[in-house]
């Protein structure tokens, strides 16, 4: 836990500063808690030495009305410091939540190399419940221990020395607890986070994995992932347990041994009667906090394990600054010297593509399986960045916009489409948030795009229309179905560049005449038009073809002029070709 600010994220000790508050206030109210705290020892000291030997009921009743007072203050205080934790871990998920969730989707490749950015929130609600833990409460705690250290001495030097040396083994204690149990610790955190993310993979596609037969296969793949998480977090629990049983062994040892030492005193007329059981409610006081942090190390050190997690999500991000909101685009597209690496780095997947596309163009993407295009149209899509090289909009990098507005001009089709859960409406609006002066107007953009894309009709025949429940929850829908409705998603608000990856793939006649309609009108209005696809029909009215093969450029121009350097290498019965000739004659 040292340097523990400088393994914090940027981010996170920004929220956390706008917590100052709170921490002060819990600090301030640990102190005046632990100087009541000693209210009880003050009143067994008053009453071994002073009242049973004058008998002073009234003395007794007196001292009984002010401890009743001091402990009534001691609880309320506590529960003023436990509502204060938890307003600031409300105030941090405040802060910071959106931050964590809007890194998670700038990341985009967010999985490379580290698991847990996958599982960011959960990874932040550990960090939060801490917070409001017993073990947070015993750090503010463990200031002021001197108070009780003082208040030892002042009853004899011996006893706040032993004091001392009782603390020191607890800290010894601590020490060693940490050692033994931070490997485990870590090895249990990425176990579970892996176990966690196979879980879901299997949840998502549970009628795959039903269809051809891996249920057995997945239930032991996730049992063995469970199974090494289980092992190494029951063997940092145990080794926890052990060590806070040892701390319990010697606090209460030591507590005994503090009345022996008292009652040694007291024989030798050093110290009171009563001094003999305040010398060990002292030293019961002292050790609590230290003890309350072996039995909680086990949460800080998960705690820690999360903000290492955090800190390679929130650091590791770049989110530029836009300093000028630029002016909406025309649509003009440029791609200059596109790299881009499989996630693992072993292979390059784009070789230096570049190209460019003029607003009103259509740009079709053609090649093998495996030549690249799926990622070029992530890459222009923004949902890859690539390793080297750039994509302009209308002479602008794309780093130089907001990324949020920039998808506001931009329209994407993915190979497979997800929809999130939600209605129809919701997701061709890509869950714009309506004003209630302008729903209305809201629908009115909604049914716009799905006339566009020709789907209107196929809305109104679902269960509910527009407000049919879409997504993981909602109504299934066939592949062709979902096509359909990305492709209004895409044409929402009329954006300046459609961005499509096998577009048709799943589309029977009526519907690819759609695509194609609508990929017409798109055109005519001025937008720019980039479409991958392998069933050529779509590419018929094509104004330039891309060709790809291995990641790099084949050749690319004019459709008319591509489709005769093809002819001229493949012959004219390539497949290929003869598609794309037919199609664009």
């Amino acid at each position: 836990m040292s340097n523990f600010g400088d393994r914090l994220p940027a981010a996170a000790r920004e929220a956390l500063a706008g917590c100052r508050g709170h921490f002060i206030a819990a600090l301030l109210f640990s102190a005046l808690v632990n100087i009541l705290y000693l209210a009880p020892t003050l009143y067994m000291m008053q009453v071994y030495d002073r009242v049973v030997p004058t008998g002073g009921v009234v003395t007794l009743l007196a001292l009984t009305l002010v401890l009743a007072a001091a402990i009534a203050t001691i609880a309320m205080l506590e529960a003023v410091r436990s509502r204060l934790m938890v307003k600031a871990s409300l105030q941090l998920d405040d802060r910071l939540a959106r931050t964590i969730l809007a890194r998670l989707i700038a990341k985009g490749q967010g999985g490379r190399g580290d698991p847990s950015s996958a599982q960011a929130m959960r990874e932040f609600d550990t960090v939060r419940l801490v917070i409001t833990a017993p073990t947070l409460i015993g750090l503010f705690d463990a200031p002021w221990t001197p108070i009780y250290v003082i208040a030892a001495v002042l009853i004899h030097p011996l006893l706040g020395l032993f004091v001392v040396c009782a603390g020191a083994i607890l800290v010894l204690l601590t020490v060693f607890s940490d050692r033994a149990t931070r490997r485990l610790t870590r090895t249990a955190h990425r176990a579970a986070t892996r176990s966690a993310i196979v879980q879901e993979e299997i949840a998502q596609h549970a009628e795959l994995i039903r269809a051809l037969g891996m249920g057995a296969a997945m239930v032991d793949r996730q049992i063995s992932e469970r199974a090494q998480g289980q092992a190494a977090g029951a063997s940092a629990q145990m080794a926890t347990v052990r060590f806070a049983a040892i701390a319990k062994f010697m606090r209460l040892l030591l507590q005994s041994l503090a009345l022996g030492v008292a009652a040694m005193l007291a024989i030798e007329r050093q110290i009171s009667v009563g001094a003999i059981i305040a010398a060990s409610v002292l030293l019961s006081r002292a050790l609590q906090p230290i003890e309350m942090l072996i039995g909680g190390w086990a949460n800080l050190q998960n705690a820690s394990e999360a903000i290492a997690s955090l800190k390679r999500l929130l650091d590791d991000t770049n989110v530029a600054s836009v300093a000028t909101a630029l002016p909406a685009p025309e649509g003009r597209v440029s791609a200059r010297k596109i790299v881009v690496r499989s996630p693992d780095g072993s292979s390059v997947l784009l070789k230096g593509i570049s190209f460019d596309v003029e607003p009103g163009q259509m740009l079709g993407v053609v090649g093998a399986s495996g030549a690249g295009k799926s990622t070029l149209i992530r890459v222009l899509a923004g949902g890859i960045t690539p390793e080297t090289g750039t994509v302009m909009i209308d002479g602008a990098d794309t780093g130089m916009w907001d990324p949020e507005r920039l998808a506001t001009y931009r329209g994407y089709v993915p190979q497979e489409p997800a929809f999130l859960s939600g209605t129809i409406a919701q997701n061709i609006a890509r869950f714009a948030a309506a004003d209630p002066q302008d729903a209305e107007d809201l629908d009115h953009r909604v049914i716009a795009a799905a006339q566009v894309a020709g789907c209107h009709a196929l809305i109104l025949s679902l269960p509910g229309g527009y407000d049919c429940p879409i997504g993981r929850a909602g109504v299934a829908l066939s592949a062709g179905q979902r096509q359909r409705l990305a492709l209004a998603r895409a044409l929402f608000d009329d954006p300046a560049i459609l961005i499509l990856d096998e577009p048709n793939a799943a589309l029977d006649a009526e519907g690819e005449a759609a695509l194609i309609r609508a990929l017409d009108a798109t055109r005519r209005r001025g937008a720019t038009v980039i479409v991958a696809a392998h069933r050529t029909g779509v590419l018929a009215a094509a104004d330039r073809l891309l060709v790809l093969s291995n990641g790099a450029v084949d050749c690319q121009g004019p459709a008319d002029d591509v489709l005769a350097v093809l002819a001229k290498r493949a012959g004219e019965t390539s497949g290929n070709v003869v598609g794309l000739k037919g199609a664009t004659a």
